[in-house]
């Protein structure tokens, strides 16, 4: 088994290890419907994530003519609600994620979890799927406190901390994930097959995946 230049590998959640958009958007739409808002298909739901579900609902509140601050709030508080019992109905983990994390394990490589959805959201998910042992840690967008989520660098610092130390690559399919890569100067790939913000060869990445079965050969190719 040829070894991986890296102790840990740090994975996005959202659009890199699981397909969630089909739950996001079903949130989305929850909030969208008591605000009296026409709710967004579900394919359309891929291009609103990003930066966590507030900004996800923003996005779609905002397409439609936006809120008050206040009355946005509280459709934000009903999304959560209903997302906190409804997170793990049709998200599922991508093509060859088991494989690839039962192989990571295998060589002794740290994994963790660095997504800007709640930690609570994101462990719960795992554990639903039987994936969250897999991880050393899961860093969510609350877990850092305010402003310190990506694009910032923080919490692959704190992924680099909870793997154990030593050298970490990164995985993510957004902008989101390239530049706290890039803030915490560490390498990234990025996952062509999720919810990708930029056109291909536009995302910034060391390297471009179509699909998680390329991710130890590109891995690979880093060091």
């Amino acid at each position: 088994m040829s070894q991986l230049p890296f102790q840990i590998i740090g994975f996005d959640l959202d659009g890199t290890l699981l397909e969630t958009h089909r739950d996001l958007g079903a949130a989305v739409n929850h909030a969208l419907e008591l605000g009296g808002f026409e709710k967004v298909p579900a394919d359309h739901a891929s291009d609103l994530i990003g930066g966590g579900a507030k900004i996800m609902l923003m996005r779609a509140v905002d397409e439609q003519g936006g809120l008050p601050e206040e009355e946005f709030r509280k459709l934000y508080k009903a999304m959560l609600a209903f997302y906190a019992e409804n997170n793990a109905v049709h998200t599922r983990p991508y093509p060859h994620a088991a494989e690839v994390l039962a192989d990571l394990e295998d060589r002794g490589i740290a994994m963790v979890v660095v997504t800007n959805k709640f930690e609570s959201f994101a462990s719960q998910i795992l554990e639903t799927l039987g994936l969250r042992d897999r991880f050393a840690g899961v860093i969510g967008g609350d877990t850092m406190g305010k402003g310190r989520s990506k694009p910032a660098p923080d919490p692959i610092f704190e992924a680099i901390r909870r793997g154990g130390g030593g050298s970490l690559a990164f995985v993510g399919d957004s902008s989101y994930d390239v530049k706290a890569a890039r803030a915490a100067n560490v390498p990234v790939i990025g996952a062509r097959y999720g919810y990708c913000d930029k056109p291909r060869g536009e995302l910034g990445a060391d390297a471009e995946i179509d699909s998680l079965s390329e991710l130890i050969p590109a891995l690979a190719r880093l060091g």
